[in-house]
């Protein structure tokens, strides 16, 4: 496997990927691609960047991770998608994607980062896989997106590179 920065090419297979994930309402979907379609035009000035995990000899793009500086912050960083394709979960694919982007996070002197992610049971998969990379829930806001689904806040420390 393969992780390494989008390129614009990446893209209809990014759509797939994500129109193949079950948790993800096509409204999800379509703000996914608007942060992919601003990263392929302007990552700079977007704030948006994509890791995609490839696995040439298993058909190509098989996950990827969007990230950006969060506005206003020293060192903070936002982790606004990660997403795996549901016929290669539990392959260590979301981990080796995370793990790039925290290396790269590293290089650059970041602080933490900050998710959010919706209380629904459909996403405990999700919180499990946050809280096994060291993330922690800060925050819970009762009936954020709608009735019934919470929105967690969740932090990571980011260690830089050792100065020694």
């Amino acid at each position: 496997m393969v992780i390494r920065r989008m390129q614009p090419a990446d893209r209809a297979a990014l759509e797939a990927l994500l129109n193949r994930i079950e948790n993800f309402t096509r409204e999800e979907v379509q703000v996914a691609l608007e942060l992919i379609d601003a990263a392929i035009r302007n990552p700079v000035e977007s704030g948006y960047e994509v890791l995609v995990a490839e696995e040439p000899r298993a058909g190509g793009l098989c996950g990827y991770l969007c990230f950006g500086p969060t506005p206003l912050t020293d060192g903070t960083y936002d982790l606004y998608w990660i997403a795996v394709d549901p016929d290669r979960r539990g392959k260590g694919i979301g981990r080796h994607l995370h793990e790039a982007f925290v290396q790269e996070l590293g290089t650059r002197g970041a602080r933490l980062v900050r998710l959010e992610t919706s209380s629904q049971d459909s996403y405990d998969g999700t919180m499990r896989f946050y809280e096994a990379l060291g993330y922690r829930v800060v925050s819970r806001v009762p009936d954020f997106y709608r009735p019934g689904d919470d929105l967690f806040t969740l932090f990571l420390e980011v260690r830089g590179p050792d100065p020694g």
